[in-house]
């Protein structure tokens, strides 16, 4: 059912050549040993977070906020703060990771009722990613599971 609306997975280190990045819409990323450069998106346990925005920003945005926060370069995305408490090692957690994007068309700055309603199916669609892990896997992707999964930055706050 969701399989359809993503991209090909691609590698963390080639997500910019992902076409048309500055529209909203959902990402998922895997991680694993196995190389899904190119390969169809399906819904495996190698997922670890699914993500949206409507950000003026984009995909390419929150992407970037996400690196930069496993990179330790700046704390600017909660998901990926999980991630970088179990995998603090940034080289080797980018070589493991792939991402997939499923883009909505519409302009997030906009008040027209077309692109408002676009922006809803946004987050909507990424409600229905995590119905889907969890009807497949029987719980939510590793750090979509805030209760399961600890920051870093707080681990840094008990250590300071």
């Amino acid at each position: 059912m969701i399989e359809h609306r993503f991209t090909n997975w691609q590698p963390w280190r080639s997500r910019g050549e992902i076409e048309r990045l500055h529209y909203p819409g959902v990402y998922a990323i895997a991680r694993t040993k196995e190389d899904l450069s190119g390969a169809p998106f399906d819904l495996s346990e190698s997922i670890i977070y699914f993500g949206m925005t409507n950000a003026l920003s984009g995909l390419i945005g929150r992407l970037r906020q996400f690196d930069d926060t496993i990179s330790g370069r700046r704390l600017s995305h909660g998901g990926a703060d999980r991630v970088r408490h179990r995998f603090p090692g940034y080289a080797h957690l980018a070589s493991r990771l792939y991402v997939a994007v499923a883009q909505f068309r519409c302009d997030p700055g906009s008040s027209l009722p077309g692109d408002l309603r676009k922006m809803g199916e946004v987050a909507r669609f990424e409600y229905l990613c995590f119905a889907a892990y969890a009807e497949k896997f029987g719980q939510l992707p590793a750090f979509n599971d805030k209760k399961a999964a600890p920051k870093f930055s707080k681990r840094m706050e008990h250590e300071g």
